[in-house]
C-alpha cells in the first residue's frame, strides 16, 4: 500500500463496499486516522469490522482507496485457526525456530542459515512476548486445540507485537479475555509505540485512547481524547442539536400560523373583490383588472408563505437528523420479583463435567451475583449445569423457583426463519399477538420492525430480541443466568441491557469480565471460580485479577 504523508497514518478516501448479494455496508466513506491510539466505535452493524478489514487488505472495496503509512498487523474478531497448528506457527516463527534448532544440532546446511537470517534470538523474543501477556505457561510446541479462547487471542496478540508492524489493527481484542488478560492487554496497548486502531466496546480500553473515531450513519467523525472526553463532547453536541430541533419546531409552528393567517386574509380580500365586482360599483374593465391583480397577489402570498413553511420544515428535518436515536429500553417486570431471603438455588457438593468441583452454593432472591474467574475455569459449564443443560458429574443442584433462563454467549436462541413476534411467542405461547407487540415496543421493536425475520436482524437488534424473549417467557424467570452478555455488544446495547436488568426483580447470576458493566447493574455479591474450578464466596469486591 502506498504511504501517506504525516500527520495521518491511515487515510480512507471514498470507500464503498457491499456483500456479494448486493447488501451495502459502506458508501463513499472518508476517514483519516492520525498517529497514536485511536478507538473506532459505532453501533452493531455500522460497518466497523468491515472498515478495519478493508484497511487491513482482507477485503477489496467496490470503489475508493486506502493508504497506510507502513506495514499493517491485523487481529480479527474471530481468529480463523487450524486447531492443529502449534503456538510457534501461530507466532509466525516456526520456520526460523526449526532452522535454529537444526543449526544447534550441528546441521550447518546453507538453507538453515538463509531461513534464520539474523534472528538468532527469535525464541527468546517470542518467549518474552508470551511472558509479557501472561502466557509463560504456554509452550511453543502446544497446539491451538489445547488453548482456551482467551489464550488463543493473546497468542495472536503476541504474534503481532513480535512482528512490530507500524500500524496495528485490533477488532474487539478483549472479547473472551479474563480480567488478568485484559489488564495485560491494557498495559501492552499503553506501551505500543506505533499507530493503533482498535474496534472495541471495552470502556477501560477506550479510556486509554488518544482519539475516538465514531462511525455513525456511514460517516466517520474524529474526536480528540479518550472515551470520557468523547462522551462529554457528544453530550454537548446532542444538547445543541436538541436545542436546534426545538428552535426549528417553533419556526415551523410560526410559519404554519402565518400561512394560515395569510390564507384567511386572502380569502377575505377575494370575497371583497367578488362583492365589488357583483355590485359593479366601478367600470367593468377596472373591476376585472383589480380582481385579476388580487388573484395574482393572493397566489404570490400563498407561494411565499408555503415556501417559508417548506423551508422551516426542511430545517426541522435537518435538525432532527443531527439528533441521534439513543432510545432506551423502558420496562417493568414485577412478575419476576423474588421475596428477599427466599432460597432460589442450592448446589451441594457439586462437581461439573470436565472434573471441576465448584462445591456448595446457596443463592437467595433477589441477589445480583457476579461470577468471575480465569478463562477455562468452568464458568460456562457451571451456568449450564445450573440451567439444567448439563447433568452434574456429582452432587446436586436444586432450583426452587419457577422460571430459570440462561442466556449463552452465542445468541442462538432465536429461529432465524421466524419473525421477532413469533420468536417471542415461542417463549410465551399463551400471550396474544397484541400483548407481545406491546412488550416488544418497549424493547424498541415498533411497527414493522417486530415483523422482521430474526435472520435479518443486526447484532444489537438480535440481542434485544433475545432479551425480550427471555424476560417475556412463561413462567416469568425468577432466576436469570447470563454468560458474558456484553461480548460483541456496542455501547448502546450494553446500556440497554443495563436498563432492562434494572427492571428485573429476580435473582441474577452474571459471568463476565466487564467490571464497569457489572458495577452498573448493582452487583451485591461476587463469586470467584479459581483455576481448579472451586467456588470462592464472600468477596465484597472483585479480586485484583483473576489469577489471585
Amino acid at each position: 500500500m502506498p504511504s501517506t504523508a504525516a500527520p495521518f497514518s491511515v487515510v480512507v478516501d471514498g470507500l464503498s463496499f457491499a456483500w456479494p448479494d448486493g447488501t451495502p455496508v459502506l458508501d463513499d466513506v472518508d476517514a483519516a486516522f492520525p498517529a497514536g491510539r485511536i478507538g473506532l466505535i459505532g453501533v452493531n452493524g455500522s460497518g466497523k469490522s468491515t472498515l478495519i478489514k478493508l484497511i487491513a487488505g482482507e477485503l477489496t472495496p467496490l470503489s475508493g482507496t486506502v493508504s497506510v503509512a507502513g506495514r499493517v498487523g491485523y487481529l480479527p474478531q474471530d481468529l480463523p485457526l487450524d486447531t492443529g497448528r502449534t503456538v510457534a506457527e501461530l507466532l509466525g516463527i516456526a520456520g526460523r525456530r526449526a532452522a535454529l534448532l537444526a543449526i544447534e544440532r550441528g546441521e550447518v546446511a546453507e538453507e538453515n542459515f538463509a531461513v534464520l537470517g539474523d534472528d538468532w534470538d527469535i525464541e527468546e523474543r517470542a518467549r518474552a512476548q508470551l511472558d509479557r501477556l501472561g502466557l509463560d505457561h504456554v509452550g511453543l510446541d502446544r497446539t491451538v486445540a489445547t488453548l482456551s479462547g482467551g489464550e488463543t487471542v493473546m497468542v495472536g496478540l503476541a504474534a503481532l507485537f513480535l512482528d512490530a508492524p507500524e500500524v496495528l489493527l485490533l477488532d474487539e481484542p478483549t472479547n473472551n479475555l479474563d480480567l488478568d488478560a485484559r489488564r495485560r492487554l491494557y498495559a501492552a496497548v499503553e506501551s505500543w509505540p506505533g499507530v493503533l486502531v482498535v474496534v472495541s466496546h471495552d470502556r477501560a480500553l477506550l479510556e486509554l485512547m488518544d482519539g475516538i473515531a465514531d462511525l455513525n450513519d456511514g460517516v466517520v467523525r474524529m474526536y480528540g481524547g479518550n472515551l470520557s472526553a468523547y462522551e462529554e463532547m457528544l453530550a454537548a453536541e446532542q444538547e445543541a442539536a436538541e436545542r436546534m430541533v426545538r428552535v426549528a419546531e417553533s419556526d415551523v409552528r410560526r410559519q404554519k400560523r402565518e400561512w394560515e393567517e395569510a390564507q384567511v386574509k386572502l380569502a377575505r380580500r377575494a370575497r371583497y373583490a367578488d362583492t365589488m365586482y357583483e355590485r359593479k360599483s366601478r367600470p367593468k374593465i377596472v373591476m376585472q383588472t383589480r380582481k385579476r391583480e388580487a388573484q395574482e397577489s393572493a397566489g404570490k402570498h400563498r407561494n411565499l408563505h408555503a415556501g417559508k413553511l417548506a423551508e422551516a420544515r426542511e430545517r426541522l428535518t435537518e435538525a432532527e437528523r443531527a439528533v441521534r436515536d439513543e432510545s432506551g429500553i423502558r420496562i417493568e417486570l414485577p412478575e419476576t420479583e423474588v421475596p428477599a431471603g427466599r432460597v432460589v438455588l442450592t448446589a451441594t457438593g457439586l462437581r461439573t463435567a470436565g472434573g471441576k468441583a465448584p462445591g456448595d452454593l446457596v443463592v437467595r432472591g433477589p441477589e445480583r451475583i457476579a461470577l468471575l474467574g480465569p478463562n477455562g475455569a468452568g464458568k460456562t459449564t457451571f451456568l449450564r449445569t445450573v440451567a439444567g443443560e448439563l447433568e452434574p458429574a456429582g452432587g446436586s443442584v436444586a432450583v426452587t423457583v419457577p422460571g430459570v433462563r440462561y442466556l449463552p454467549q452465542r445468541l442462538d436462541l432465536l429461529d432465524d426463519a421466524l419473525s421477532v413476534v413469533d420468536n417471542v411467542r415461542r417463549f410465551a405461547p399463551s400471550a396474544s399477538v397484541n400483548a407481545v407487540r406491546a412488550r416488544l415496543a418497549r424493547f424498541l421493536f415498533r411497527g414493522d420492525r417486530a415483523e422482521r425475520p430474526a435472520g435479518t436482524l443486526s447484532g444489537g437488534e438480535r440481542f434485544r430480541a433475545v432479551l425480550a424473549a427471555l424476560l417475556s417467557a412463561e413462567p416469568p424467570p425468577q432466576l436469570l443466568l447470563l454468560d458474558e452478555p456484553t461480548n460483541n455488544l456496542d455501547m448502546a446495547s450494553v446500556r440497554q441491557l443495563a436498563q432492562a436488568l434494572a427492571a428485573y426483580r429476580g435473582a441474577l447470576i452474571v459471568a463476565g469480565h466487564d467490571l464497569p458493566f457489572l458495577r452498573s447493574i448493582g452487583i451485591t455479591r461476587w463469586l470467584f471460580i479459581d483455576n481448579q474450578g472451586m467456588l470462592v464466596d464472600g468477596l465484597d469486591s472483585p479480586p485484583l485479577f483473576d489469577g489471585q
